[in-house]
Order: C-alpha cells, then sequence, then structure tokens
C-alpha cells in the first residue's frame, strides 16, 4: 500500500515523518500528533525497503510500545514482527540476555522487581553480619538505584553501604539476576567494554527512533548514542516542557547535548494542537512561557475559543469535593458524555482520600491510577474487615484477617485446628471457634481458648453495640481502642513513627468519613450492611460501557492521557508548586510549573481549577492560598461563576428520557 503522507499529515509532520537521512530533533507540544507522525515515519522508512530488523524505536511503556507496533502493522497491511518496537528496559534486557555469558551470566536471567531486591538487601545485611536496625531498606534500595544509575557514586557513601553494596551485588550475581537499574547500566557497561558488541548493534540498527525523549535519563541517552553514532540515524522526539520526571532519573537537558553531539541535527516543531480548546491553549502557553529554560515554541489550534476556564475557593476539601460532583453531573447531563470523559488530577496522592469518599458516597464509578486507593490501603482494610465482621461473623475470609490483627498469640497452629473443626462439621470458623471454646476434648491449648474466647466476647458485643446505635462510627472507634490498633501501627513500624502515625491518621479519616454518611440526612435509616456494600461496588462494580468511569490520578500519572474535561482540585500555594520540592531544590519551580502544563492540556473542552481556605493538615487544618502559578494567567481567560447553571427546559426533558431508558 502506498502511503500519502502529504494527504494524511500537516505540513511539520509531513517533513518529520519524511526526512529519513541524518538526526532529527522533533520537539512534539502537547496533543499535536506525535504518535500518529512516529508511527507514519516507521511506516515510510520501511516503505522506502529499509528491512524491519534495521529498526529501533524505543518508548517508556509497554502499552505505547504495543500500540506504536500494532498501528505500523496496520497501516503496513502486514504484521511487523522482525521490527524492534520496545521499551529501553525491555531492550536493554534483550541485549544480555543475548550476550551474558560476556557479562559473567551462566544461563537463564532472572529479573527482580522491588520486593525481590528489598528481600535481597535483608539477606545480604545477614550474610554480611551488617545489623538493619539503625537502616531503612526502602532507603537503601533507592540508593543503590542511584548508585547504578550514576546519580550517586559508591565512593562518597559510607563504609557500611558500600559493604551492603557489594554483598548486594554478590547474591544477584549467586542468583544469576539482575535489577531494574542493570537492564541499562549493564549494557552500556557491556558496549563500553566489547567494542566489536557494540559495533554489532550499530550494523543492525540504521535507523533509530525514540518517543518521549524529554523523560530520557542520562544513562539511556548515553546508550542511545553509542548505537547512533554508526549511522546517524536517529530521530528523537519529545518536548522539554513536559519533562515531569526528572525524580527517577529523567533529564530533559538530553535534547541540549543531543544538539551538542550531533551538530548537523535539523529540528522540526510540531505545533498545531489537536486536542485543546482555545481558551486552554492560550491559558497553557501563558503558564509556560514563564520557564526560561525550554525551545520556544507557541502552540496554537484551529478550534474555537471555547468555554473559559472555571476557577472557585471553597472552604473545605470536602466542599471541593461536593463541587466537583455537582460539576460533573451538570457536564454530563448538558454534553451527554460518559464518566470516562472526566479526569480527576491531584498534585499528591494524600489528596485523593476526600474526593474518593465522595465518588463512593455518590455512588459514582472511577478508578485511581497513580497512587493507591484510599479504600486498598492495609489499615483501612483492617479497619472495613471489622466491620465485616461484626455486620457478618460468619465471613471467613475476614475473620481470617482480624483474628491476629493486632496479634493475639492465635498462631498457625490454632487457625490450623480452626479449618480442620469447619470442615468435619461444614461450619464457618466463627463457628468452629465457638465449639472449641465450649468443649471440653478442644485441641486447643489453654492459651489460645482465652485469647479467642476474649476476641470472640469482644465482637459479640461490639456487633451489638452496633445494630443499636446510631453512632456506628463512635462504637467502631471503641473497638479499635481497645484493640490498641494504633499502637499495633506503632509496633510494626518501629524504626519509622512517622509512618505509623500517617497510617494512624488514615483510621481516623475512615471513622470521619463513616460518621459523615451515617449522620447525613439523606442516608435515613441505612444499616452498616448498606456502608459495607456501598464501599465494595465503588471498587468492584462494573459501570455500564457507555457511562465508563471517572479517572481519578495523580497528574504524573495523568501525561499521555486526554479527557473531554478535567477537574484540578488543591491548586494552592505549598501544593503545586509543592512547597517540599522547592525547598530541597529552588531549581524544580520549572518542573511543577511543567507539572502544572501537562495538567492543564490534558483538557479537550472543560477545565475546573480549585483551592480551598482551609485543608486537613496532619491532625488540624491550615489556612490555604491559591497557587502562585495562577497569576501567570491572564484574568480573562477565567471563570469565576459561582452558581449552577440552570437547566433548560430540554435538558430536563432529555435527562428524563434518558432515566426512563435506563429503568425499562
Amino acid at each position: 500500500m502506498k502511503l500519502r503522507l502529504k494527504e494524511l499529515l500537516n505540513t511539520e509532520q509531513y517533513e518529520a515523518a519524511s526526512v529519513t537521512e541524518g538526526p532529527l530533533l522533533i520537539i512534539a507540544g502537547a496533543g499535536s500528533g506525535k504518535t500518529r507522525m512516529i508511527t507514519y515515519r516507521i511506516a515510510h522508512l520501511l516503505e522506502l525497503g529499509i528491512p524491519q530488523r534495521a529498526v529501533l524505536a524505543l518508548t517508556f511503556t509497554n502499552k505505547a510500545a504495543k500500540e506504536m507496533e500494532e498501528r505500523v502493522s496496520q497501516l503496513l497491511g502486514k504484521p511487523a514482527k522482525r521490527l524492534t518496537v520496545s521499551t529501553f528496559h525491555a531492550f536493554g534486557l534483550q541485549v544480555i540476555k543475548r550476550h551474558g555469558p560476556l557479562l559473567g551470566f551462566r544461563g537463564n536471567i532472572t529479573v527482580f522487581d522491588t520486593q525481590d531486591v528489598q528481600a535481597l538487601i535483608k539477606e545480604s545485611a545477614r550474610e554480611a553480619k551488617i545489623s538493619l536496625e539503625e537502616l531503612n531498606v526502602y532507603d537503601i534500595a533507592g540508593r543503590f538505584s542511584q548508585i547504578k544509575s550514576g546519580l550517586a557514586s559508591l565512593d562518597k557513601e559510607t563504609a557500611v553501604i558500600r559493604q551492603l553494596y557489594e554483598e548486594y551485588q554478590s547474591h544477584l550475581r549467586t542468583y544469576q539476576a539482575v535489577d531494574f537499574d542493570d537492564l541499562i547500566a549493564l549494557p552500556l557497561e557491556l558496549f563500553s567494554t566489547q567494542p566489536e558488541v557494540l559495533e554489532e548493534y550499530r550494523e543492525r540498527f540504521r535507523h533509530i527512533l525514540v518517543d518521549e525523549f524529554q523523560d530520557t535519563s542520562r544513562q539511556q541517552y548515553q546508550l542511545l548514542r553509542m548505537i547512533a553514532l554508526g549511522h546517524r540515524n536517529i530521530c528523537v522526539v519529545g518536548d522539554d516542557d513536559q519533562s515531569i520526571y526528572s525524580w527517577r532519573g529523567a533529564n530533559y537537558e538530553n535534547i541540549t547535548d543531543f544538539e551538542t553531539d550531533f551538530p548537523e541535527v535539523r529540528e522540526i516543531k510540531l505545533e498545531q494542537n489537536y486536542r485543546c480548546t482555545g481558551n486552554i491553549l492560550t491559558a497553557a502557553n501563558h503558564l509556560i512561557a514563564n520557564n526560561a529554560k525550554r525551545k520556544v515554541k507557541a502552540l496554537w489550534t484551529g478550534e474555537q475559543e471555547g468555554l473559559p476556564l472555571y476557577l472557585r475557593t471553597m472552604d473545605t476539601e470536602s466542599d471541593e469535593a461536593g463541587f466537583m460532583i455537582s460539576k460533573i453531573r451538570e457536564m454530563k447531563r448538558k454534553n451527554r458524555w460518559s464518566y470516562g470523559s472526566f479526569g480527576i488530577l491531584v498534585r499528591t496522592n494524600s489528596l485523593m482520600n476526600s474526593i474518593e469518599h465522595e465518588l463512593v458516597t455518590e455512588n459514582i464509578p472511577y478508578s485511581v491510577s497513580g497512587g493507591q486507593s484510599f479504600f486498598a490501603r492495609k489499615e483501612v482494610k483492617d479497619v472495613i474487615a471489622y466491620l465485616r465482621v461484626l455486620a457478618n461473623p460468619h465471613n471467613d475470609i475476614d475473620l481470617l484477617r482480624v483474628i491476629n490483627t493486632p496479634r493475639r498469640g492465635l498462631g498457625k497452629s490454632t487457625i490450623d485446628h480452626l479449618h480442620r473443626w469447619a470442615e468435619k462439621r461444614g461450619s464457618s470458623l466463627y463457628s468452629a471457634a465457638r465449639d472449641m471454646i465450649s468443649v471440653d476434648a478442644s485441641p486447643l491449648t489453654g492459651k489460645a481458648k482465652g485469647a479467642l474466647e476474649e476476641l470472640l466476647s469482644l465482637l459479640d458485643e461490639t456487633s451489638r453495640r452496633i445494630k443499636q446505635s446510631r453512632q456506628m462510627a463512635e462504637v467502631l472507634k471503641n473497638l479499635l481502642e481497645v484493640i490498641e490498633y494504633r499502637l499495633h501501627l506503632l509496633a510494626e513500624h518501629p524504626k519509622n513513627e512517622q509512618l505509623g502515625r500517617w497510617k494512624y491518621d488514615n483510621v481516623l479519616r475512615f471513622l470521619q468519613f463513616f460518621s459523615q454518611w451515617e449522620q447525613d440526612p439523606d442516608t435515613g435509616s441505612a444499616t452498616l450492611y448498606d456502608y459495607l456494600n456501598r464501599i465494595s461496588l465503588s471498587g468492584k462494580q462494573e459501570p455500564d460501557l457507555r457511562e465508563g468511569r471517572i479517572s481519578l490520578m495523580t497528574i504524573h500519572a495523568s501525561k499521555g492521557l486526554e479527557f473531554d474535561c478535567v477537574f484540578l482540585p488543591a491548586v494552592e500555594e505549598e501544593i503545586i508548586p509543592h512547597g517540599r520540592s522547592i525547598e530541597e531544590d529552588p531549581a524544580s519551580l520549572e518542573e511543577e510549573r511543567r507539572l502544572f502544563y501537562v495538567a492543564l492540556t490534558r483538557a479537550r473542552q472543560a477545565v475546573f481549577i480549585s483551592s480551598c481556605r482551609t485543608r486537613k493538615y496532619l491532625k488540624g487544618r491550615r489556612e490555604c492560598l491559591p497557587s502562585p502559578f495562577l497569576e501567570e494567567i491572564p484574568k480573562e481567560l477565567f471563570s469565576h461563576e459561582e452558581t449552577d447553571a440552570p437547566v433548560s427546559t430540554e435538558e430536563a426533558r432529555d435527562f428524563f428520557s434518558e432515566l426512563r431508558k435506563k429503568l425499562s
């Protein structure tokens, strides 16, 4: 099939896709169709007769790599199986497996994930007789990662860390394993020490393409550079205005280094935005223009100005969450959008809590990305398990969760006896426990009997109280105090008391949510079962495919995505820009601005920005001010509308028509 590039791409996209020789730097602004351009460029190379195996295309996620390969296959009308479309780390693993013996590997290679790495650090410490009492395994894993990525030097570490690192490396080799950072560091080592291997890759890959170039680390760029210096046919696509991952090693200054290493480079800018309306794009352009270290560009769109950016200040985060829900319903009704058309983007995970609670309360389908759901946190799941047992003591799964949380001396032996007794009599574990503490021929020890009887008595009494009370949250709080759950959390994290306190704060937040729900007049005579079902269904119920789910995520996780309507809560001083980030490195102000730029440019048609006058902070509340970034956007682009727009007769008719369809 003959590709008609000129008809399918705009002028700049066509130029970027059709220039096939020499180094090429493509500055692709947000929403400028870069993925489409890259796909057509690869297909064009293959159409010119370049063998599939001679093309290397690298990106950052497996999803993006798979999508790119599928699009190329569709354009060609045949599979592109010999094309190497891969993430950087998957490509590195291919290199290591192919040349394992040169790197000291004997056979199959295992890639250790985060949990494997932490377990291996503990094992290495035991072998080296190094005490971990004063060391945090998570922090050590982070330091090792920085050392391997070239962001820190082993020479500058303490003698203990150096010894532990060497022991850790020795253990990796013993297990014939690599960690995630090795997937880049080891190919670099191989290319540096084995010139014949490097020459093999230079000869094979005559054309290299890199997506999201601004997110490459120093090592990833060095790996690319070593291969590309062969044929010098390398095309990198990126946008320095969307570089938001410096905390994991990304270095947007690789763009400058690329221009130095390949002085004959040709630069093309993709500035036509196909995503945002005029007002959103104008706001984003004014904002990012305040960054000094950037490639000058001015995105433009053929779309109309569209809606103004909506700006609202509320009293508390609870008001803010309620406001977002009401606006989602209003915009959904007016535009006939599905829930999947909405994205709620936050700067930090902690900001999700009140929003998630409101979504659950209002029974609105949603998914969480870039952070853990509040209701999925271990400490919150523990408390919910207690509630489920109080509602139904014959719930075996939740009884097993609470039976030793906190520890009561009911070990594996006791649990095994309970299981055998229940299986033999076809009963629940709760019934088995009741039997075993009352019969003379019980296999339990006296101590286990006493601990089990004490637990069952506490659960029975609390269950009776909670069924009679209109303040169930208070009854639950009393139960947690009796079992000393706070001390349990602190004991679980002896080296990090702050983490234990933070986890208990989540428990208190859950109790607050529970109390708000039961005191709400709309709750009426709802029972504990109703609340538990609401929590359960919010995460597990499959929504109508036409309705979808609202995306609740961090701004970092939203990169590459787009929504008809975006909500940006907590756009406040100390949050964005993030106070701690600026304190640690004043230069990070520009990255914080880039982060807000990314958030704005996720929206196709509407942006709702909100802040609060006070927000929960630690155990109290603090006063808040709007983000200084808002001052960098022209005031005429904002609407400060305070009330919901009235519903027209036609909108009301459509709403009830849709409702009747669903009910029928």
